[in-house]
């Protein structure tokens, strides 16, 4: 049963044409999202299909009688003041039933109005229903049902505006970004509860996980065409890979095709007759093909940044705590070359807080953190990004710096910098202003990158960047060299990118679990403890030297390619050796070449020492 037909949609702003002549459709029980990058419009349909923002042309038609819920970025609660207010004054029968029981609850000494109460909820079979409200409210933190919505944090009132739609059960849901200001527990909880409703729902996600586990279907806007795949993520990258193979495919015959024509074109023009019209106009359709190009974005940035030195940073007994809120308790830990940490915890434990002080924005209440003096840091925190909105892009990076020195003494200028992190030369010049959530935060994180640290320190990196982007900050961190602690909600980017995870606990308590989120998921009880308690030494965040590391996936892959790497780092060496026999050689030559074997001398000693270091782990 068809539930939303929608035919040659459009919008533009300005002069922008974020899409147009877009056709599709989604039938009853279909679990859809739309995939595509930032900037092209993916928040602008899902407003248009829920009548916040009108398009500009196209018929969007809903099944007659259809209940639609829009869980929106910025959320409107009305005239409702509390969290009780905005979540039982409704239209719904079902919820006035409960509302009227709860406050029947409150005064049992008023035994009508009680039994009135308790009759009604029999009445309407509620009973069920009251539980599944309570659980909604109880996994998504909001047991406080008299607090005033007017204090509420913005990721208290997301959770609000999620549990609304949720308790009133509508036909179709539409979501924008649902995961975002939800811990792993609430995702997973979310994950579950909408794999197992019967409801239809289209949405945006960037959490792949999430995609992988509800949806049956992905849409792909991309170059303004709308690509469908029945399947979920994992089935939409593998048949994405086999549209863009059969692509390069016929863009290569029409290339072949192309050149021969061309030179038909350009012999003899005044010969061509009427009845050449049909090839001439086939000329420039293949042209049109030929010419087309598959973007498959990896950013490639062998940044030169300043090698760290033997001592990188350290935390020796440190605590912190807001008043009966503990939020470390004796924290010890010594920062290794290439650590790779993430940060799980409930919200509200002080994850946030800890990255703050490493960087001194907060002060510890007891201990000290030691910074090493080679030591650079890239702080990525979403409370920080702060951007003149008038400057063009461009000019945002140009003064951080004109260009970034490379390995090897290249260097990258700020324009090649933002060409290679999906920005191109058009939207170079655009103005901050003008952006998409995603694109502002995109350019935010080049900020921190442009500054090139040598230890990353990221809160929330992956919220509101497409998958495109996600891939793309994912490549570049897999071949980054210096340390990183993230703290992130998203299990994918976790998954592949971290080796050890510290464990917030609570009351102070931190355990440093030996492995990515997926193998700690499968050492978590039911109550939320570790099940396996291994701790590296008596103090669990404290590193020895007699602990024996094992490789991670991306260390073997370093490691099984390194050797290799520097092979050919001699060889072109040896080659640079072999000109200086060259007697037609003039100085400016000579000096070019002795540079570059003063470079390669300095990569090798790094490889050298990165391969001694990885054998060592290896055994």
């Amino acid at each position: 049963m068809n539930y939303l037909s929608v035919q040659d949609l459009g919008k533009s702003y300005g002069i922008q044409t974020l899409f147009k002549g877009l056709n599709f459709g989604i039938d009853q029980g279909q679990k859809v999202a739309l995939v595509a990058r930032n900037g092209t419009g993916k928040t602008t349909i899902l407003r248009a299909l829920a009548d916040v923002e009108p398009a500009d042309t196209g018929l969007i038609v809903f099944r007659k009688g259809l209940r639609i819920a829009f869980l929106q970025q910025e959320s409107d609660f009305g005239d409702a003041k509390t969290v009780f207010s905005a979540i039982y004054e409704s239209d719904n029968p079902l919820l006035s039933a409960i509302q009227e029981y709860e406050a029947a609850m409150l005064n049992p000494e008023n035994a009508d109005a009680f039994q009135n109460a308790f009759d009604k909820m029999d009445q309407l079979q509620a009973w069920d229903y009251e539980v599944k409200v309570k659980t909604i409210l109880s996994k998504l933190k909001l047991d406080e049902l008299k607090q005033d919505i007017s204090l509420l944090s913005g990721g208290q009132r997301k959770r609000l505006a999620l549990a609304k739609i949720l308790i009133e059960q509508p036909d179709f849901l539409i979501l924008d970004e649902p995961t975002n200001h939800l811990d792993l527990g609430m995702i997973e909880w979310l994950q579950e509860f909408l794999t197992k409703e019967n409801v239809t729902l289209f949405m945006v996600t960037h959490d792949r996980y999430f995609l992988d586990a509800i949806c049956n279907e992905i849409l792909e806007l991309e170059e303004g065409d709308l690509y469908r795949y029945k399947g979920n993520y994992t089935y939409y990258l593998e048949k994405k890979q086999e549209r863009q193979e059969v692509m390069q495919t016929n863009i290569d015959k029409a290339k072949n095709t192309y050149s021969k024509e061309l030179e038909w074109m350009r012999r003899q023009p005044k010969a061509r007759g009427t009845k050449s019209k049909a090839r001439i106009d086939s000329f420039y359709d293949v042209e049109k093909s030929a010419k087309k190009r598959i973007k498959n974005e990896k950013v490639q940035l062998e940044v030169q940044m300043t090698r760290l030195g033997s001592k990188i940073l350290e935390l020796h007994k440190v605590s912190k705590a807001y008043g009966d809120l503990k939020i470390l308790d004796q924290f010890t830990y010594t920062f290794k070359k290439r650590d790779r940490i993430g940060i799980v915890g409930k919200n509200g434990v002080g994850k946030t807080t800890v990255l703050n002080m490493l960087t001194g924005s907060e002060s510890v209440d007891a201990g000290k953190i030691v910074i090493g003096d080679t030591v650079v840091i890239g702080y990525y925190t979403q409370s920080s990004m702060k951007m003149d909105e008038d400057k063009r892009v461009i000019e945002i990076i140009r003064d951080i710096a004109e260009y970034i020195p490379l390995a090897g003494g290249r260097k990258l200028t700020a324009a090649q910098m933002l060409e290679r992190f999906l920005f191109t030369k058009d939207a170079q010049w655009k103005r901050v202003k003008v952006l998409s959530g995603g694109e502002k935060k995109r350019l935010y994180l080049l900020t921190i990158l442009m500054k090139n640290p040598n230890f990353l320190i990221l809160d929330e990196p992956t919220n509101d960047l497409d998958l495109i982007t996600l891939k793309v900050l994912e490549d570049f961190l897999d071949e980054f060299q210096g340390c990183m602690i993230t703290v992130s909600h998203d299990r994918y980017f976790m998954d592949r990118l971290v080796d050890h995870l510290f464990v917030f606990e609570g009351e102070g308590q931190v355990k440093d679990f030996p492995g990515n989120y997926t193998d700690y998921r499968e050492n978590v009880s039911a109550d939320g403890k570790l099940k396996i308690d291994k701790p590296k030494s008596k103090d669990p965040l404290k590193a020895t030297s007699t602990e024996k590391k094992k490789l991670t996936y991306n260390e073997k892959k370093e490691y099984d390619t390194i050797e290799y790497v520097i092979d050919k780092l001699e060889q072109e060496k040896e080659s640079i050796g072999a000109q200086f026999n060259d007697a037609s050689l003039d100085a400016e030559k000579i000096k070019e070449l002795g540079q570059r074997i003063k470079e390669l001398d300095d990569e090798i000693a790094l490889k050298t020492d990165r391969w001694m270091e990885l054998a060592e782990l290896a055994g």
